[in-house]
C-alpha cells in the first residue's frame, strides 16, 4: 500500500506562534537583528504542512520534508503572531506537495511550496541504521 494512497488534495492545516528571541536571527547570530529567521519560518511551514497528512496516513508511517521553494518576504518582530497555512495541492505514489504560507498581523511574510514524502517507520530507520551509526 502506498502511504499517500488515502491523502486528498486540499487537505490543510494551520498553526499560530508568538515570535521570540529563540525564533529570531539574533538568537544564532548576535550581530543580526532580533525579527523572525527564515530556518525558524520554514520549520513551522513544514510542521504545518506534516500535520494537514499525518491524519491520512496508513499506520507505522510519517512524511518527511524532501524539498522546499519559500520566499520570506517581511520582517517580523519578537512577540508578534504568526500564522501558518499549508494546503495539499498534489499527490503521487511517493510525496505530498503542498502551497505553503505565513502571515503576520501586518502582512503576508512567507509563501511558496513544500513537499513531503511518505515514508514507512520501520523501514525508513532501518535504511538510516544501516549508514553504521546507531539511531535512537
Amino acid at each position: 500500500m502506498k502511504g499517500t494512497a488515502s491523502i486528498p488534495i486540499g487537505a490543510t492545516a494551520e498553526q499560530e506562534i508568538e515570535v521570540t528571541h529563540e525564533m529570531t536571527v539574533a538568537h544564532f547570530v548576535e550581530s543580526m537583528p532580533a525579527v523572525y529567521g527564515t530556518p525558524i519560518m520554514i520549520f513551522h511551514m513544514e510542521q504545518t504542512a506534516g500535520a494537514a497528512i499525518t491524519p491520512h496516513l496508513p499506520e507505522g508511517w510519517v512524511s518527511v520534508g524532501v524539498l522546499v521553494n519559500v520566499k520570506h518576504l517581511a520582517a517580523t518582530p519578537i512577540g508578534a503572531r504568526v500564522r501558518v497555512r499549508a494546503e495539499v495541492v498534489a499527490v503521487d505514489d511517493q510525496t505530498v506537495t503542498f502551497k505553503v504560507e505565513a502571515h503576520d498581523d501586518f502582512d503576508k511574510i512567507g509563501e511558496g511550496l513544500h513537499v513531503r514524502a511518505a515514508v514507512e517507520m520501520a523501514r525508513f530507520m532501518k535504511r538510516v541504521a544501516a549508514k553504521g551509526r546507531p539511531v535512537e
